[in-house]
C-alpha cells in the first residue's frame, strides 16, 4: 500500500438518532485537531424531523457538505477523509462508492444490517470504495457480528482495517476515547496529516 502525502481535514456524520453534536464526533474533532474537523447534520436532523431522508437525499447532503468544508476552509476536497457513525458513516460510503473523490473512509459502528435482519445487507456499494478504510465496531454490535465483517469487508477494494471493541454493542458506551485512539493511529499510519 502506498501511503497518501496529505490529508486536508476529516468530515463526519452522525447517526440516525443522533445529530453533529454527538459526544463520539466531537472527542474525534478535538482528538484531530489542528486538523480541520467539520461535523454535518443532515437535512432531516437540522429540520427536526424524527425519520431520515431516502439515502439520496442524504448523499447528496454528504456531497454538499463535502463542498462546503473544502470551499470554506480553502481545502483540496480529494484530500478529506470522510465517515462518521452508523447511518451518516454508510452514507459517507456510499457517496464515495458513487464518484465522491476522497482520501479515506472511517466508519465507526457501519451498520452492516438492520438489527435481526442479517438478510438486509448494506454492502452492495463495497465494490465500488478503492480507497483506505477503518472500520470501528464493537464485537457485540446488533447491526453486525465480526463474522459478518470478517466475511463482507473483502468485497471493498481499498485496504481495509478493523479495530474491533471487546464487549461493545452498537452505541459503544463510555467507548470515545478508544475510538480516537483508533482514528489518531490509522490516521497516522495511513497518510501525512
Amino acid at each position: 500500500m502506498t501511503t497518501s502525502p496529505t490529508v486536508s481535514g476529516l468530515f463526519l456524520t452522525p447517526g440516525a438518532g443522533s445529530d453533529r453534536d454527538h459526544p463520539g464526533l466531537v472527542a474525534l474533532q478535538d482528538r484531530m485537531a489542528p486538523l480541520p474537523v467539520e461535523r454535518m447534520d443532515f437535512p432531516y436532523q437540522k429540520a427536526e424531523k424524527p425519520f431520515p431522508d431516502r439515502a439520496p437525499v442524504l448523499v447528496q447532503a454528504v456531497r454538499d457538505g463535502v463542498a462546503a468544508m473544502a470551499g470554506a476552509h480553502g481545502l483540496d476536497p480529494d484530500r478529506l477523509v470522510l465517515g462518521g457513525r452508523s447511518m451518516g458513516g454508510r452514507m459517507c460510503s456510499m457517496a464515495v462508492a458513487e464518484g465522491l473523490p476522497a482520501a479515506g473512509l472511517v466508519l465507526v459502528c457501519y451498520p452492516l444490517h438492520p438489527p435481526g435482519k442479517p438478510e438486509n445487507l448494506r454492502t452492495g456499494h463495497f465494490g465500488s470504495i478503492h480507497m483506505p478504510c477503518l472500520f470501528v465496531s464493537g464485537d457485540r454490535d446488533e447491526f453486525g457480528t465480526p463474522e459478518e465483517f470478517d466475511t463482507h469487508l473483502s468485497a471493498i477494494a481499498g485496504p481495509v482495517t478493523v479495530v474491533r471493541l471487546p464487549g461493545k454493542r452498537h452505541d459503544l458506551k463510555g467507548a470515545d476515547g478508544i475510538v480516537c485512539d483508533a482514528v489518531e493511529a490509522w490516521m497516522a499510519d495511513t497518510f501525512q496529516t
